[in-house]
């Protein structure tokens, strides 16, 4: 993963990209474990299970469009239903293991509970 081009005017996104490249030199998906990355929006939640080996996206499912979660929103309850929706596609690609990315976010609100959701579905992560 290559630095963003340009300067960073936030110090608050500045630390979360900071947060970011240094979780991805780390965290790497293959195609017995993908990789869960989760980002969020104020409005929206946005889940993509990644094989970083052939540089694919498996699926996606967030808060809105085609692969939307009907009633989820931006809060915990609807981290919970996305998390459950990225569990049964994950048990219906034969996938039990999986590699969690939090994007640069806090393991904290959210993000903590799309991780918790999948992990009581029955994924490893």
């Amino acid at each position: 993963m290559r630095k963003p081009i340009g300067k960073i005017r936030s110090a608050k996104s500045a630390k979360r990209i900071r947060r970011k490249l240094f979780i991805r030199k780390k965290v790497n998906g293959s195609s017995e474990r993908p990789r869960v990355c989760v980002t969020k929006s104020n409005k929206n939640i946005f889940v993509q299970v990644v094989n970083d080996q052939e540089g694919k996206t498996l699926f996606s499912v967030q808060t809105f469009g085609k692969n939307g979660v009907k009633g989820a929103t931006c809060n915990k309850e609807g981290a919970k239903l996305v998390g459950a929706a990225v569990a049964d596609k994950l048990k219906d690609g034969n996938f039990t293991n999986a590699v969690f990315d939090r994007a640069g976010n806090k393991y904290h609100g959210v993000v903590a509970a799309v991780a918790e959701a999948i992990r009581e579905n029955g994924i490893q992560l």
